[in-house]
């Protein structure tokens, strides 16, 4: 067999590799993986042509980071970056306890389902272990772009698919949400007002800054958002009616829309006051059919004009979160009409799929939409029919 020049074996070793000068002239030797000559005589071929046309990419040699290595600089990448770093990092916390110095090179498909597995050995709920699985999975995503793996770890990860979630989505009527903001504390009612108007997360209002507000264009600017894109929040009259109430007591001292007065700092949470309004919440429903009110002031609560039926006094709403002021939103969008790519938008879903949760709550609201059809086809059928009858 006549040996080509720039193909060659080591000792002991029954694979060819090649030799050949790179981009800057120093000689690089690569494994071809073949015992046939004729793949490493093409695979030589097309590294000189690729030199030759500028179009070569050294191959880079990845050190064996270990899992702790890699947690430390994602951190590092993730702070700044994203909003939910706080709950990733005990997330982080937990995956370096059960890895800690493991070699990233040997993950493997095995090892991340038995992690799954352990996960829900331990009484976690499919949405818990998703969220692990997915902080899991960016992390390798970063882990190649970092060059501290090989891209054939990351596919052997995602192969791992994700648990089944029954979605909870929460939300109020309408009654209930007015019935919510009358027994609102006065620091905690501009907050809901803003949640129900503009479907803002929790940290998104907490955080907002009057630098942001813009009332004479009537929109919220979110630089920092969870999924890190810029959005803008159209501002309503009821929320620009509460926003302008804000402003005219504003401190100029201080940036923050909705901030303590006693302190002068932005609040973190309402947890307390909110949990209080939930249950102090009233409102009159009736006891058979779903009509629902405003609580009078009479005593005599009477008749339900849909049903004839008692009407009762409802107390106290249950189950409910502040995140689900935000489905709140969303729901009510969607059974006015509003299409999911509009929902989506305003929401600021980066992929739509997140807001088809609210899908099933459209059939019973787009009745009106499928009568303009029927009208339309019955006038054009008349019209028809018309123009075939000879009239005198």
């Amino acid at each position: 067999m006549t040996m080509t020049r720039g193909i060659f074996k080591y000792k002991g070793c029954d694979k060819w590799y090649i030799r050949y000068a790179g981009p800057d002239g120093k000689e690089i030797r690569e494994k071809t993986g073949s015992k046939r000559m004729v793949d490493a005589q093409a695979l030589l071929a097309k590294r000189k042509t690729e030199v030759n046309e500028g179009k070569f990419t050294p191959a880079v040699k990845i050190s064996n980071f270990t899992f702790k290595e890699l947690a430390d600089r994602y951190e590092a990448w993730m702070n700044g970056r994203q909003r939910s770093a706080c709950v990733k990092k005990y997330i982080i916390k937990q995956l370096v306890e059960t890895f800690g110095h493991y070699p990233l090179r040997k993950f493997n498909t095995s090892i991340v389902d038995q992690l799954q597995t352990d996960h829900l050995a331990r009484g976690l709920k499919n949405a818990s272990c998703n969220k692990i699985l997915n902080v899991l999975k960016h992390m390798f995503s970063k882990a190649v772009e970092f060059e501290m793996v090989e891209e054939e770890v990351l596919k052997r990860i995602r192969k791992v698919k994700a648990l089944r979630e029954n979605k909870r989505l929460r939300f109020l009527s309408w009654c209930e949400a007015q019935a919510l903001i009358d027994v609102c504390d006065d620091h905690l009612r501009p907050v809901i007002v803003t949640a129900l108007n503009t479907g803002m997360r929790k940290g998104e209002i907490l955080s907002l800054t009057w630098d942001r507000v813009d009332l004479k264009h009537g929109f919220i600017f979110l630089d920092v958002t969870k999924n890190g894109e810029r959005r803008e929040v159209p501002i309503n009259q009821t929320l620009r009616d509460a926003i302008s109430a804000l402003m005219r007591a504003r401190r100029l001292d201080i940036p923050f829309v909705f901030y303590d007065p006693g302190s002068g700092k932005r609040y973190l949470d309402h947890k307390k006051s909110f949990h209080t309004a939930l249950k102090k919440a009233e409102w009159e429903k009736c006891s058979k059919c779903s009509y629902e009110r405003g609580k009078g002031k009479s005593k005599e609560l009477g008749e339900c004009p849909q049903c004839g039926s008692d009407m009762m006094v409802h107390k106290g709403i249950t189950e409910f979160h502040f995140h689900d002021l935000r489905h709140t939103f969303a729901s009510h969008l969607v059974m006015a009409g509003v299409d999911l790519t509009t929902v989506s938008r305003l929401l600021g879903h980066k992929d739509i799929k997140m807001t088809l949760r609210y899908s099933h709550l459209a059939p019973h609201h787009v009745k009106k939409a499928v009568e303009v059809l029927d009208r339309a086809l019955a006038e054009k059928t008349e019209r028809k029919f018309l123009a075939t009858v000879e009239l005198p």
